[in-house]
């Protein structure tokens, strides 16, 4: 016995989502990768235009802080190109690079408020669009 008309179009249907679930995911991660490495290079270049209060319990050099961006910023730019080219391990590997780069964000929310809530969002979104893709419904 066939699969009936009405199944094959619900498949079509979810590989439609998950295809573009994928492609989402690709696009925020290169564009959040983007803005992470940019955010290192500015605190590389211009480590003093970042600054504190004495009372924020995560306080670190702005030079470790500007490498750390930059290498997590440069990973999901080619994590992000990995999941475009259909690499099965990027899509689990960019859950954990969002993931690092959400927690860097948020501990770098005091040195750059908007800026690194912003970055958390697109995080949090590219986990979403990550989790919910599954290649095998393609």
């Amino acid at each position: 016995m066939g699969a009936t008309p009405g199944a094959a179009r619900r498949r079509g249907a979810a590989a439609g989502w998950t295809a573009g679930l994928s492609v989402f995911a690709a696009l925020l991660l290169i564009m959040m990768g983007v803005m992470q490495a940019l955010e290192g290079l500015a605190a590389l270049i211009h480590g003093d235009f970042f600054s504190v209060s004495n009372e924020y319990a995560y306080r670190a050099n702005t030079t470790a802080w500007g490498w750390g961006h930059l290498l997590v910023g440069i990973l999901a730019v080619v994590v992000g190109f990995g999941i475009f080219a259909g690499v099965a391990v990027a899509r689990y590997t960019g859950i954990a690079v969002a993931f690092v780069s959400a927690v860097g964000n948020f501990l770098f929310i005091p040195y750059y408020p908007f800026w690194a809530i912003l970055l958390v969002a697109l995080n949090i979104a590219v986990m979403w669009a990550l989790a919910g893709f599954d290649p095998r419904r393609l």
